[in-house]
């Protein structure tokens, strides 16, 4: 008992000298900056055990969602994880000089990695964040049930489903990166000497197995697959009902509840709603001299930006097309690879070459010759949105799910129309499972590239493949760093050294 207040006073001083919310589930702002002391969180009596007593204020917290915590997605959870999902696989190197990124590419990433490092607590901080509305929400209804302003069951139903869909995102992605992770789903109490024990695993949680992770997934998502908003062809930019069913897709077509049925069926409640390919692959991205695009026939969730209140991380990868000179004295990240350029050479692609790459002069030469560099092209502009899930995608895990369930002409008959939206040859009936999964893989990289698949999709059907992938890369192109070979256990990423001495719980992953 000792032992543990004294654990419990440890992370007090923790939360006081430090911003990073890594460890709890709960709001700190609860939590006073003096240390550990009986009866320190204060929760008044009408307020039924919620922090938040009004309509108002859950409401505040579903806009907070959108507008701050959704909005931050662009260092950590969106150009940290393209140089996961892009560089440690082929379609792109890393950055010259940027020792965490190329630490990635040649797989030499260890728990001291400063990326790995915020993107946990990052990552941790969203789903804190959710847990203040889910926690909270059914003690604001009971207590405004009087009021004049009362918390109704339909907006009950329909925050605490937007909540679980960035909650679930957020699992997802962590699950993916780190295997095991913390899953806490309550907020901790005011601790107190008869409740230290109780509370103890809340503050500091261990990490919980991927198959729970992923259950607890399933279950948010199929609630909010019936109670979050319907489509608004006019804002993207809200978590709908086609967001849940293609989570629920996602994460049906991963072990350890991989059931490909069930992909088959979340896909076509997608593509049974308002949702269409547009024309052309390039305009997804597209911009004219006042604004970029958003909100298209194809998107189903999007983080959209204005050019006043723009994104910054644009210039991580190119230019901003709106200001060209800003931000181009340093060379860039995720910068597209040869083998990735030549297999879209090989099929003749070049509409989506030409969306996803652009050749454009600069000062240095780390991976091309400055008078004709490659730059990643998918968000050309500090108002471009950051894409997070389309329909083009669906219809290729769509296919893949058809594919292993053995209708071979189903996955052909998916893969050839995004085949087609892309001018290129039409591909013949497959023969076998295997030639069918080949074709979907191949094409996923064709469509989806930098947008934070391609290791993943790789890895989701066997480490085999991932590995000769991985390890071969620089035998074929000498631009490539050396890697350190991929194993089971360096598959994934190591737990921060920051985060295990911050919570005793953690165990870090094997073979770091």
């Amino acid at each position: 008992m000792i032992k543990k207040v004294i654990e419990m006073k440890k992370i007090f001083k923790t939360i006081a000298l430090s911003s990073l919310l890594v460890m709890t589930a709960c709001d700190l702002d609860l939590f006073p900056e003096t240390g550990y002391n009986e009866g320190n969180v204060i929760v008044e009596e009408n307020q039924n055990g919620s922090q938040f007593s009004t309509r108002a204020e859950i409401k505040g917290l579903v806009d907070a969602l959108y507008a701050n915590k959704v909005k931050d997605i662009q260092e950590k959870g969106y150009m940290d994880y393209l140089v996961y999902a892009e560089c440690r696989a082929d379609n792109a190197y890393g950055a010259t000089g940027t020792q965490e990124v190329t630490a990635a590419e040649a797989n030499k990433i260890d728990a001291e990695n400063f990326n790995v490092t915020r993107d946990w607590g990052w990552y941790l901080a969203q789903v804190n964040f959710t847990n203040n509305i889910i926690c909270n929400i059914d003690s604001v209804m009971v207590w405004t049930a009087d009021s004049e302003d009362p918390l109704t069951q339909a907006e009950r139903d329909q925050w605490i489903s937007e909540a679980y869909c960035w909650k679930s995102w957020a699992l997802f992605q962590m699950s993916r990166l780190w295997g095991n992770v913390p899953l806490v789903n309550a907020i901790p109490p005011a601790i107190t000497a008869e409740n230290i024990e109780e509370v103890y695993d809340l503050y500091y949680p261990a990490q919980t197995p991927v198959s729970d992770v992923h259950a607890q997934i399933i279950k948010d998502m199929s609630f909010a697959a019936e109670h979050c908003p319907d489509v608004n062809p006019a804002n993207k930019f809200r978590f709908s009902k086609a967001f849940a069913h293609g989570m629920l897709a996602r994460t049906y077509a991963e072990a350890p509840h991989r059931d490909w049925s069930k992909v088959k069926e979340h896909c076509e409640a997608i593509e049974a709603m308002d949702y269409k390919l547009v024309d052309n692959y390039g305009d997804m991205w597209g911009y004219n001299e006042t604004d970029a695009v958003r909100n298209t026939s194809e998107s189903i969730f999007e983080i959209t930006f204005s050019r006043s209140s723009g994104n910054w991380v644009n210039m991580m990868f190119h230019r901003n097309a709106f200001s060209p000179n800003d931000n181009f004295g340093w060379s860039k990240w995720v910068t597209p690879s040869r083998d990735l350029i030549a297999a879209y050479d090989k099929e003749g692609d070049t509409e989506r070459k030409n969306a996803c790459i652009v050749f454009d002069k600069c000062v240095w030469s780390g991976y091309y010759p400055n008078t004709a560099y490659a730059f990643m092209h998918k968000l050309p502009t500090n108002a471009s949105s950051i894409i997070l899930m389309r329909l083009g995608e669906i219809k290729l895990l769509h296919a893949e799910a058809l594919a292993e369930l053995g209708d071979l002409e189903g996955a052909a008959r998916l893969v050839n129309e995004i085949r087609k939206r892309a001018g290129i040859k039409e591909l013949p009936a497959f023969t076998d499972k295997e030639e069918a999964r080949d074709a979907v893989l191949h094409e996923r990289r064709l469509e989806l590239a930098f947008e934070g698949f391609r290791f993943f999709d790789l890895a989701r059907h066997g480490f085999n493949e991932l590995k000769a992938v991985h390890d071969g890369m620089h035998a074929k192109d000498k631009y490539w760093q050396d890697r350190i070979p991929l194993t089971p256990e360096n598959l994934i990423l190591p737990v921060p050294s920051s985060a295990m001495d911050l919570n005793p719980s953690l165990v870090q992953n094997p073979g770091y």
